[in-house]
């Protein structure tokens, strides 16, 4: 079997091209440490020491929990019930806080109760399957991690994803949903939408037609075949890492989870 190195995904875009507005907090030896350095023990704890990624996790783990146990909906311990199997005493204080307050709401206000849900994820399974694309001569294993599928009245299919926190909605994601749709369910109309589970906020939905598609595959290509480059770039002179991967110092080092690694962080920035 042709073994398929090239990937692309949502994630890996972010990398590469950040949402509008976000410009500023960008840096190409982020994705550096995130894609081709994950493996070493320094950069794997910084990545695996994430609490908004926590809270994210643990807020989609109480989502399924509560589908999988439906009585605690009417139960006045229902949320204590599902932050036990959470194990959320467990967790740092200020998971603890975010994620019982999750819960409380999606306790009060279960968006998908009701819903004929064709799919729910726990959040904790690993790589989805990947989608295997061909444009041209070109083949690249698409990856595309859906929160949930449900299913409307007239027949189509509901993409939802959770959001948790002041998460920001970048549109480009809901359109790489619906492309993954349209080839793991390509008789079905679709549309993707967004829900913050610590707001109750619930997104427009986002619909496209096949050449939209078409155009958001292409551009799944062109970053599918710049990672790999990349990739080759990078082991062929590790030494030369910082100009594979150029730094961005400055305000993108305070959110930045290397900023302790990186020898071109810039701990304090002037107003």
């Amino acid at each position: 079997m042709e073994k398929i190195w090239q990937f692309a995904s949502y994630n890996l875009w972010l990398l590469f091209q950040p949402p509008v507005g976000r410009e500023h907090f960008h840096c190409d030896m982020k994705r550096g440490f995130a894609k081709v350095r994950k493996k070493e023990p320094k950069v794997k704890a910084l990545l695996e020491d994430n609490i908004p990624q926590r809270i994210g996790l643990l807020a989609q783990k109480g989502v399924y929990e509560f589908h999988e146990n439906p009585e605690m909906f009417s139960r006045e311990d229902g949320v204590e019930q599902i932050a036990e199997i959470l194990q959320l005493n467990q967790e740092l204080a200020e998971v603890q806080q975010r994620v019982l307050n999750i819960l409380k709401n999606y306790h009060q206000h279960p968006f998908l109760l009701n819903k004929k849900i064709i799919k729910l994820s726990r959040g904790d399974e690993g790589f989805p399957e990947p989608i295997l694309m061909e444009i041209g001569d070109s083949k690249f294993n698409f990856y595309a991690a859906i929160d949930c599928i449900f299913q409307e009245s007239d027949g189509t299919l509901h993409i939802l994803d959770f959001k948790t926190g002041k998460s920001d909605i970048d549109r480009r994601q809901g359109y790489l949903y619906l492309l993954a749709a349209s080839y793991l369910y390509p008789q079905q109309k679709a549309v993707a939408s967004f829900y913050n589970l610590e707001t109750c906020e619930h997104s427009d939905p986002i619909i496209a037609d096949a050449d939209t598609l078409e155009a958001f595959a292409i551009e799944m290509e062109i970053i599918a075949k710049k990672h790999q480059e990349e990739k080759k770039s990078y082991y062929y002179h590790r030494q030369e890492f910082s100009k594979v991967f150029r730094q961005n110092p400055g305000i993108a080092c305070s959110c930045c989870p290397f900023k302790t690694i990186c020898k071109f962080s810039i701990s304090e920035v002037s107003a």
